[in-house]
């Protein structure tokens, strides 16, 4: 059970702080410890027995909810390695009719159980009688399904879970050839770093020309993705996806003017130190105009940075980072690596992008990255390893339910992790210059990340309030609404035809659609962690933990507020956090 942080030494805090990462997988009272989800008519007495159990005491009640939580662990893990077995290979047809599999003919029959079991619960005579202090969020995230559930869209969510993975197999097959090899597109992007300024055009061109082959059939999956979400809407009683979504995803705290709010802090405080760092890299590499193929090479002579060669000396190189920030961080990586449960090369037919995907049962997740030796595969690891040590830290609580935290605080942890393990990033790279740069290169990033958000967030606005548009009316708003958070020291004259497709490289507009404005969020958050990392480290870690462990257990302000952190993304706090950056930027 949950205990009282009233008291800044309070017993479960001290317990916390101990953290083992030796993670159990739960033991089964309910479902066999055998038992396999394989098929419905398998899988459907345990729903069953939860629909119809007589409950009637609040002893049996707890009882009743620790079974639910039981069985939502099972099923919940079980689709979990679907998706993680599909990603890591998607040309294997086994994996990929297994995953459709769970989302056709096992998840449309969960949801009709799941809505009984949610009313059930609210309308238990016992449910009161439960401390309402603990199963405050729990019971509110019910109440908010019940109220979304409708039985018309069970087919729409079976059809979406198959055509939004759809993205990573058109998105996995693409490969461009540079010197004679054949490359993914993530393993080119090490080419932008070249000193061969007609390598890196000829690599930049290459990536997009091989992008644009399926633009087409990308923008019809997005068209068909749009619509079936705005009937989703529609049948909940709601005039757009947006407003749903809000719903949906538990965005109680805050609105969509906040978000308006977040697009306008970032032109007025975010876009001037784009620019200032962008001048710089046109000083330092003495080039006029700068290309966006420009942006990521350093001058003639400065080697790019190589922090690694492969997944095998990444992930080591990550433990000893973490070892010195706080061994329970390592440890974390250590139980995972002793799970297999990590894929962190990049590959042919491996989707693309990076994860952490927690495994509700097993309680030890599984990081997923695409890793070709560069900066920014350092900076993904981390950053997943963050999301793995709030997964190790959250486990224990009672219900998988208290598990679920809200995205925006997920967010904190892997990007606070990102500026906590920079003071130790001398593990990657042994050379002081070199620890610069890559320093520099991440707070640039801190910065420069904040307009990509923003443009990405107001695009899914504009794309859910106007569902029916053209492919030439969303082209146009795109390209409108990226040139009003792009930076004007970048030359893109001529280049198009690139930038009106730029939005289909992100995976989220497909696969978890109205998710980003939570990274704008949670990076306003890890820069106020990393500011308190920086005036007494041990305090800002102990109430980074502190926080990751309290789960979804605690509305979002009082999450934030566990972590020493306001829960503010105004234009104002936008301006003071930003300040704070640009005065650690090395000089």
């Amino acid at each position: 059970m949950l205990l009282s942080f009233t008291s800044h030494l309070s017993p479960f805090y001290t317990t916390m702080i101990q953290a083992s990462a030796d993670i159990k997988k739960k033991t089964r009272h309910f479902l066999p410890e055998n038992f396999q989800v394989t098929t419905w008519e398998a899988l459907e007495p345990y729903f069953k027995d939860l629909a119809e159990r007589p409950i009637h005491s609040k002893k049996e009640l707890e009882q009743w909810l620790k079974d639910s939580s039981e069985l939502e662990a099972v099923v919940s893990e079980d689709a979990c390695w679907r998706q993680v077995r599909m990603t890591c290979d998607t040309e294997n047809k086994a994996l990929t009719e297994a995953f459709n599999f769970f989302y056709t003919h096992i998840q449309p029959n969960i949801q009709p159980y799941a809505d009984q079991i949610n009313r059930k619960l609210i309308n238990c005579a016992y449910t009161a009688a439960l401390d309402q202090d603990k199963y405050f969020t729990y019971l509110r995230s019910v109440k908010k399904s019940i109220d979304l559930f409708r039985e018309e869209n069970i087919p729409i969510f079976s059809e979406l879970s198959v055509m939004q993975q759809q993205y990573g197999a058109v998105a996995g097959k693409m490969t461009i050839e540079v010197e004679g090899k054949e490359y993914t597109l993530q393993q080119a992007s090490k080419f932008l770093e070249s000193h061969d300024r007609s390598l890196r055009e000829s690599v930049y061109r290459k990536v997009n020309e091989r992008r644009l082959r399926d633009k087409d059939t990308l923008n019809e999956l997005f068209t068909q993705l749009i619509h079936k979400r705005h009937q989703v809407a529609l049948n909940a009683g709601f005039k757009n996806y947006r407003d749903y979504a809000f719903v949906e995803k538990g965005r109680f705290d805050y609105t969509k003017e906040d978000c308006f709010d977040f697009h306008e802090g970032v032109k007025r405080y975010v876009l001037p130190l784009v620019d200032i760092i962008n001048k710089k890299k046109k000083k330092k590499l003495d080039l006029d105009p700068l290309k966006p193929w420009d942006t990521e090479a350093e001058p003639e002579g400065v080697k790019p940075l190589t922090p690694f060669t492969d997944g095998r000396e990444l992930l080591e190189k990550s433990i000893q980072c973490f070892t010195r920030l706080r061994p329970f961080f390592a440890d974390c990586l250590r139980r995972m690596n002793e799970l297999n449960h990590l894929d962190l090369d990049s590959r042919k037919g491996k989707a693309p992008g990076g994860y952490n995907m927690p495994l509700a049962e097993s309680g030890a997740p599984f990081i997923f990255m695409n890793a070709v030796g560069q900066m920014h595969d350092v900076t993904t690891m981390v950053h997943e390893g963050g999301h793995a040590i709030h997964s190790f830290l959250a486990h224990p609580l009672e219900l998988s339910a208290f598990k679920e935290y809200p995205i925006e605080l997920a967010e904190v942890a892997s990007m606070s992790m990102e500026l906590f393990s920079m003071d130790y990033w001398d593990t990657f790279f042994a050379d002081a210059n070199d620890l610069k740069r890559a320093k520099e290169h991440q707070l640039e990033r801190v910065i420069t990340v904040m307009p990509w958000i923003a443009t990405i967030d107001k695009f899914q606005h504009w794309l859910y309030e106007n569902p029916f548009h053209t492919t030439e009316e969303r082209t146009t708003r795109w390209t409108e609404i990226m040139k009003e958070f792009s930076s004007t020291e970048i030359d893109f004259n001529g280049l198009d035809q690139y930038r009106e497709i730029a939005w289909q490289r992100q995976l989220h507009l497909f696969e978890v659609p109205f998710y980003y404005i939570e990274y704008g969020i949670a990076q306003l958050g890890a820069i106020g962690m990393w500011k308190q990392f920086k005036e007494n480290k041990e305090n800002a870690l102990d109430n980074y933990m502190k926080a990751l462990s309290l789960g979804g257990t605690k509305p979002l302000p009082e999450l934030y507020s566990s972590a020493g952190l306001r829960f503010d993304f105004s234009p104002a706090y936008i301006k003071e956090l930003m300040e704070f950056v640009h005065t650690e930027m090395p000089a």
